[in-house]
């Protein structure tokens, strides 16, 4: 097959080019250029797509011996992820970036204009299995630790049959940058990327206000007391304890933790851990990969609610692009905007993102 790899710059695309290679694909190594500032550096581990990440893409596609390109998605990246982000803490939501890129620039992007250049498939470092059949299936990844099938589940069933993932079957992290440092590549000690790239600093908090300015607000008890004052409601999610500033404390001196965000009224609610539980979920925008299991009635199933969280079991319905989650137990600090993904066993049923949750009368 003609295959486009994804070149980021660190070990785990790397190996997976280097796989695609052995499997006797024709490949071509391509990096994307994200960030607008040319000049942009990497910060030790956070942030990824710098240029010196572009010249470790290069040199690892020099010892493949693969062509290789740079191509400037930085555009795009900004309408779609960045803007996406920013509109959804504006709304009061806490968005994935990482579900959204993989959504609109790696299997979409970078997808499409791979098909359009005559490629069959893209080939990225993430950890997760594709079982081919009809249709195809997503699974978790051999390696628990850092398995990635969260963040791929939004890809869609059309796009899965294009994407290769030469990782799923590796069973640790050491054995990528074994063999990375066996092929040559000198990005085999090279530290991984975390927090959001686009944010390298990873002062979230200041790259909001930064984009979307100061709008201070009161802070409110679940009585509706004012307790405190905030400089931007969206600078909160669901589940926060730190940085409150409360002026007042809890009845019981229990600490208090952010219950909801009202962008409305740029208002930000606290109040005790108890009242962070809930057991029901509302997910819209509903990507469903498994027209073999039949999701218009309760279907039993675990839900993962959080990229590296454990996950819970429940029965989820689907209506439409709506999706409903009875989960077998509570769970505490869930925030709209997150995803919810659906899995039997270790295969992706689908998944949804989160709109709204609330505590059964049970």
């Amino acid at each position: 097959m003609q295959v486009l790899a994804a070149l980021s710059g660190g070990v785990d695309s790397a190996v997976a080019a280097a796989r695609a290679v052995e499997a006797g694909h024709d490949v071509v190594g391509v990096h994307m250029a994200l960030s607008r500032s040319r000049a942009q550096h990497r910060n030790g581990s956070r942030g990824c797509c710098s240029i010196e990440d572009a010249s470790d893409a290069r040199r690892a596609a020099d010892v493949l011996g693969i062509p290789y390109y740079v191509w400037d998605l930085s555009e795009e990246f900004e309408e779609t992820v960045v803007a996406d982000f920013l509109a959804e803490y504006a709304a009061g939501r806490t968005p994935n970036p990482c579900v959204r890129c993989n959504e609109h620039i790696k299997f979409s992007a970078l997808l499409d204009r791979g098909l359009a250049l005559g490629f069959d498939a893209v080939a990225t470092g993430h950890y997760a299995r594709v079982i081919p059949g009809t249709p195809p299936q997503l699974h978790r990844s051999l390696d628990p630790l850092k398995d990635q099938s969260y963040v791929l589940a939004v890809m869609g069933r059309e796009r899965l049959q294009r994407a290769l993932f030469p990782l799923g079957d590796v069973t640790s992290k050491a054995q990528v940058r074994a063999e990375a440092a066996a092929r040559g590549l000198g990005v085999s000690a090279k530290a991984d990327s975390y927090d959001i790239c686009f944010v390298a600093d990873g002062d979230t908090k200041g790259f909001l206000r930064a984009r979307l300015g100061a709008a201070p607000g009161p802070i409110l008890d679940e009585t509706g007391r004012e307790v405190g004052e905030h400089d931007g409601a969206y600078a909160y999610t669901v589940g926060q304890r730190r940085g409150l500033a409360l002026s007042r404390p809890g009845p019981d001196g229990a600490p208090r933790y952010v219950l909801e965000v009202r962008p409305g009224s740029n208002t930000v609610v606290v109040g005790p851990a108890a009242l962070l539980s809930v057991d029901v979920i509302e997910g819209a925008d509903t990507v469903w990969l498994a027209d073999d299991v039949p999701a218009d009635r309760p279907t039993a199933a675990s839900v993962q609610l959080r990229a590296h969280g454990e996950p819970l079991a429940a029965v989820v319905r689907r209506d439409g692009e709506a999706l409903h989650i009875d989960l077998d137990g509570t769970t505490r600090g869930l925030a709209a905007g997150q995803s919810a993904v659906v899995y039997l066993g270790s295969r992706v049923l689908g998944q949804a993102t989160i709109r709204a949750t609330s505590r059964s009368a049970a």
